[in-house]
């Protein structure tokens, strides 16, 4: 289903690349384990279960999470009038709406296609951005939604998920046999949690890049649709600002759904700027913006 908002040649590669190579090092890890002796259908089987679950349910799944609740356009009557005018401009269906009861200042999008995908802002982010600043903000998560990254980082999350499981197998359910028939080799249970921590390790950091440059994706797709690049720079600035004046415990909180938000929740003492961040250094989303901004000959 197309829309208007600017294609990203750029982010449907690494999309591709990293499905790819991430089959690739499942299909290892599948073989490892045959290689090995383990009954791991269980365990593929629960894996599988799990990814369906959070494929077709990660829209009310990542809501209940995130504490958010759907609200009706009598209830947000402004909220649901910029979405309302941003899925026209962009010529999408409209996405469900929902306000999470955080002072946490952040937005997620969410769902497996446009149809069931959902926009969530928090009430901090309500109360500190300015409309055409929110309008921004709301562009960047639809262009999530129509880009399908969001499906995309849903998926690649369950190579993880099967590494996590077989580690906890490892160290739990005692796959403590030997190599060697038993005669004093290497555990088969360490050869599994060694390989599931490899695994887990390089599907975790693929992802993470992902993440980062999908950011840039949406930053870029937002800011051509509103044509106001300079109003989604501000709302990063003062989004991101203001995370120093969130109380440690609700960043805490916030940080496992980091790879969903508009702007990372960070604790204090971390930065944007290393190989674990969901999002790019503030500074390089500025320049984009300032550069986007230059091209259009205006804000």
């Amino acid at each position: 289903m197309g829309t208007r908002f600017a294609s990203d040649s750029g982010l449907t590669r690494r999309m591709v690349v990293t499905m790819f190579l991430l089959g690739l090092l499942y299909v290892v890890f599948v073989g490892v384990l045959i290689a090995l002796g383990v009954r791991a259908l269980t365990v593929l089987v629960l894996a599988g279960g799990l990814l369906l679950v959070q494929y077709f349910l990660s829209d009310r799944i990542a809501l209940f999470a995130m504490h958010g609740r759907e609200v009706s356009p009598q209830e947000a009557p402004e909220l649901h009038g910029l979405i309302d005018r941003l899925c026209a401009l962009a010529d999408m269906p409209k996405p469900r709406v929902a306000i999470a009861d955080s002072d946490v200042p952040n937005a997620f999008a969410t769902g497996r296609n446009q149809k069931r995908a959902v926009v969530c802002v928090t009430t901090g982010i309500l109360r500190r951005l300015e409309p055409q600043e929110l309008e921004g903000v709301l562009a960047h998560e639809l262009s999530h939604v129509a880009h399908r990254d969001v499906a995309v980082m849903t998926i690649a999350s369950f190579l993880g998920i099967v590494a996590g499981l077989m580690t906890r197998f490892a160290l739990y359910a005692g796959f403590g046999g030997r190599r060697d028939n038993g005669q004093g080799g290497i555990p088969v249970g360490l050869i599994i949690m060694l390989v599931s921590i490899i695994v887990y390790a390089v599907s975790f950091l693929l992802t993470r890049a992902l993440s980062r440059y999908r950011e840039l994706a949406a930053d870029r797709a937002g800011a051509l649709l509103t044509q106001r690049p300079s109003a989604l720079a501000s709302a990063l600035t003062k989004v991101t600002g203001d995370m120093a004046r969130i109380p440690t415990r609700d960043l805490r909180e916030a940080e496992p759904f980091n790879a969903f938000y508009f702007a990372p929740a960070l604790a204090k003492g971390e930065t944007l700027a290393n190989l674990f961040s969901t999002h790019p250094p503030l500074e390089r989303r500025l320049e984009l913006l300032a550069s986007i901004s230059k091209q259009l000959g205006r804000g």
